[in-house]
């Protein structure tokens, strides 16, 4: 995902292929069932252009972080702790971006 928020325009799988094997040694195939599987999880869109597809996030990172977030959240038991042990992870500056939204929040629904 993050090759493809990297580029500013739709990318194929050719393209992030070049990309990741100036720093590793990956097959094409590798890229491709990855760039396939993210397609059919909703991550990924994708156009046909000639015998290739061109693929785009659907989300930005921000948006992605924020869905793996609820994700996580869903799939656990007690969402309480899991918010606890998230928030307590936190350095101040996340505590205060947290604080602002949630004030932003409080004044939308008051």
């Amino acid at each position: 995902m993050d090759q493809v928020w990297a580029h500013e325009a739709p990318v194929t799988v050719r393209d992030l292929f070049e990309k990741l094997r100036e720093d590793r040694n990956i097959a094409y195939t590798t890229v491709m069932s990855t760039m396939d599987n993210l397609h059919r999880k909703g991550w990924l869109a994708r156009e046909r252009d000639g015998k290739a597809y061109r693929y785009t996030a659907v989300s930005s990172r921000e948006e992605y972080s924020a869905r793996l977030m609820r994700e996580a959240m869903d799939g656990a038991a007690d969402t309480e702790a899991v918010l606890s042990h998230f928030v307590a992870q936190m350095d101040g500056a996340e505590s205060a971006a947290l604080r602002a939204v949630l004030d932003k929040l409080a004044g939308r629904t008051s």
